[in-house]
């Protein structure tokens, strides 16, 4: 027994020297942030035992998958794509079924009948195109700006976007597309294209206004800029957001106070509210130099991939993480209308969870292959 545990102690030794300590720290301080916020929120009474239970159990499946997935060969992981992604496709089709469940607006989830759960297959689905997108790309280098590539790379961009778009969940298909944007850029896209596209959404946008936007979505866009022009409806949520972070103050009232403004949505989509009334405008500096030290490693580690399919894995990875913390801080300071995306690592939610450390999972896979390689060329 004392040498399977000195294997398993020198296993882990080896793991740790071997990895990228940073980004763990990083992920893991994050995900303890989350489970300290969520214990303040069951104290208040805004949150449930199952939710905290659930994002525990994410986090913790997250890093074991997280471990294993380092561990792997990314190029293995991204041949498999044939496996994966009708998988994920399917999932994501399943939610126009009956099995579909709505949520406002949304019919984005799937409900799991035999455990009582229901997943978001859109989050399964980023991963699935960032490596499919990855081998396209790769496929292409050099050639990006030939037209024939270009629009098939477009159309590949297109797909996941307009499906999750028929879903009704928008902060999705943005993530989508912001995703896109940010890979075919890195794959050296020229900027005329990316001057033409700009020009294309200006002409264009008045068309969405009047003929795709929803009514309510529309509301959405006008109540963000001044949310207390309707307190008690469109712009409840972002109004109660904006007491709660301005109640903070400079140092917050502390995570297990038991007072706080009810901000609905805080322990998902609006956790940055609560964190910001907690901890105040130094708690709220210090969560923001933490994801941005975390998107820096992520990107760090795409100039010292081994080729370019980890390089595009990396920005793919950086560009779903970064986008969602933009888009959920500018929610919570009613700089961006609300649109349902949740804060990584921070907000409850077990598929979005799992989701951000199985795409930590494959950074760790690029870091690990250029270090192998770094020793074996030295």
């Amino acid at each position: 027994m004392k040498a399977l545990w000195r294997r398993l102690f020198v296993a882990v030794g080896g793991y740790i020297r071997a990895t990228d300590r940073y980004l763990w720290a990083i992920a893991l301080t994050l995900s303890g942030i989350s489970v300290l916020l969520l214990l303040g929120l069951l104290n208040t009474g805004y949150a449930t035992r199952t939710q905290l239970a659930t994002q525990l159990i994410a986090a913790c499946m997250g890093i074991a998958a997280a471990v294993i997935l380092s561990n792997l060969d990314y190029h293995v992981l991204a041949g498999l794509w044939k496996l994966y992604m009708p998988a994920c496709l399917l999932l994501v089709l399943l939610t126009f079924t009956p099995l579909g469940v709505v949520r406002g607006d949304d019919q984005a989830w799937l409900s799991i009948p035999v455990i009582n759960y229901t997943i978001q297959p859109s989050e399964f689905l980023k991963l699935a195109f960032i490596f499919t997108f990855s081998l396209h790309l790769e496929r292409v280098r050099g050639e990006v700006n030939k037209i024939p590539n270009l629009v098939k790379l477009c159309i590949h961009g297109a797909i996941p976007v307009l499906l999750i778009h028929l879903q009704g969940d928008d902060g999705s298909a943005m993530i989508f597309l912001f995703i896109f944007v940010c890979m075919i850029f890195a794959a050296g896209l020229d900027i005329k294209y990316i001057l033409w596209a700009a020009g294309a959404a200006v002409l264009v946008a008045p068309l969405v206004w009047f003929f795709v936007l929803t009514e309510d979505q529309k509301e959405r866009f006008l109540i963000f800029t001044n949310p207390a022009s309707d307190p008690t409806g469109k712009g409840w949520q972002q109004y109660q957001g904006l007491l709660a972070i301005g109640s903070g103050g400079v140092s917050g009232t502390g995570i297990f106070s038991g007072q706080h403004v009810y901000v609905g949505e805080a322990r998902n989509d609006f956790i940055f509210t609560f964190l910001a009334e907690s901890l105040g405008f130094l708690g709220c500096l210090g969560l923001i130099a933490l994801f941005m030290a975390l998107c820096i490693k992520i990107l760090w580690n795409s100039t010292r991939a081994e080729d370019p399919l980890g390089q595009f894995l990396c920005v793919g990875v950086f560009a779903m993480i970064a986008f969602q913390v933009i888009i959920n801080l500018g929610m919570c300071l009613s700089v961006l209308p609300v649109i349902g995306v949740t804060l990584p690592l921070l907000s409850s939610g077990g598929t979005s969870v799992l989701t951000v450390y199985i795409s930590l999972g494959i950074v760790l896979s690029v870091y690990h292959r250029s270090r192998i390689n770094m020793f074996i060329d030295t």
